[in-house]
């Protein structure tokens, strides 16, 4: 099929609701995809931060085979072992005590918000029931995580949003205890603000936010859907910071490509959801469970680790010396570009043109390459980008 028949199709069949680049991909591998036409494209977007391992990895493609071809999906009635693996390899490599699986990081920050206002509900009072999240925040698209996430051109169009969220300044403690208050069940913070322009919180601030919470009973939410699963350099970004989250959100990566989202708790918190009080049909689905843990399998160890921090550093290093580049915002490989021009949009755009797929964060360029991807593609996909900036 052309890519002008594919765009018809989408015109006559599809809500528009994204704004798409004038590409149609149709396969990939590794760190290179290619589109309708056969043009192949280096790709420093992994969907977004979801395919960690690249397109169709050898070993990811293999385990959700197996699955597929031995047990597609059951309902959460029934014990599922690859679902209770996944549970409890994930509670071992971060030390937290439960999980839920649900199917999107959205989702996940929904059960973090529920398990919150749960336990703050049964521990003292219905009354006291309110989230602060940051401003220049984003927490997904659901009502609810809209209503949390702290960017004012979010909240249009959607009303009533879900109430009892308020927004205080990143790194701020002044600010943060502004907003505290004796109804306050919970903080939600990302630890670095991705879609918000891929903005580092102080870990000074972070440690202070912590102790804090701990005191006063309010429990600590991190989001980890865009930094977790090795993104940052550690399996999850909290690690960097020395803190211990009361609860994380995970998804994007974890699944390598297919939906997967999670909800982790420390052992005070286990047990605070119970049966019928949240739930999902896909969530821990055994073809997604199976994928995860192919995932966590590879990007969980030391070397592997390591190498993910060192491509950081090297693509950090790169990027901040090409012509044109004012500012370059990094935690492992998740890396915000600030452009001397203003003129992201118009260089991603350029750079599609030119065979490399980029992200756009705010007034950024944003890269989220896949975590394996070669030096050689890195290097490749570099001088297509600093062509582009010096060019566009």
């Amino acid at each position: 099929m052309s890519f002008s028949d594919i765009q018809k199709k989408e015109a006559a069949s599809l809500m528009p609701t994204y704004g798409r680049f004038p590409v149609a991909l149709v396969k990939g591998k590794g760190a290179v995809a290619e589109d309708c036409e056969g043009k192949q494209y280096i790709d420093f977007t992994s969907g977004i931060g979801v395919n960690c391992l690249g397109y169709c990895d050898d070993g990811w493609v293999a385990a959700v085979t197996r699955q597929a071809a031995t047990l597609q999906h059951i309902s959460n009635l029934y014990y599922s072992d690859v679902q209770t693996e996944l549970a409890a390899r994930l509670c071992d490599l971060t030390g937290y005590s439960k999980v839920f699986f649900c199917n999107s990081g959205a989702e996940a920050n929904e059960c973090a918000i529920k398990l919150a206002r749960k336990y703050s509900c049964e521990t003292y009072g219905p009354q006291r029931t309110r989230i602060v999240t940051l401003e220049n925040s984003f927490h997904g698209r659901t009502v609810t995580t809209l209503a949390a996430t702290g960017q004012e051109a979010f909240h249009h169009y959607f009303y009533p949003f879900t109430e009892g969220f308020s927004y205080a300044k990143a790194n701020s403690m002044d600010s943060i205890r502004a907003h505290v208050d004796e109804h306050t069940c919970a903080v939600l913070i990302e630890l670095v603000q991705g879609e918000g322009g891929v903005c580092p919180l102080s870990p000074a601030f972070v440690r202070e936010l912590a102790a804090y919470c701990k005191e006063r009973d309010i429990l600590l939410l991190v989001d980890e859907v865009q930094t977790g699963v090795a993104r940052t350099g550690t399996l999850y970004c909290y690690e960097q910071y020395g803190v211990v989250p009361d609860v994380i959100t995970s998804a994007k990566g974890l699944g390598g490509g297919v939906p997967i989202g999670a909800c982790l708790c420390t052992e005070a918190l286990g047990g605070v959801l119970s049966a019928g009080q949240h739930g999902t049909t896909f969530g821990g689905n055994p073809i997604a469970c199976a994928a995860a843990l192919e995932v966590l399998s590879r990007v969980s160890t030391p070397e592997f680790l390591a190498e993910v921090t060192q491509k950081g550093e090297y693509l950090r290093q790169k990027l901040a010396s090409l012509p044109g580049v004012a500012e370059v915002r990094a935690r492992g490989m998740m890396i915000g570009i600030v452009l001397q021009k203003d003129n992201a949009k118009e260089v991603a755009s350029a750079c599609v043109q030119n065979g490399l797929l980029v992200l756009t964060a705010k007034t950024l360029l944003r890269l989220l390459p896949p975590l394996n991807i070669r030096y050689e593609e890195i290097d490749r996909g570099l001088e297509i980008l600093g062509g582009c900036i010096a060019n566009t």
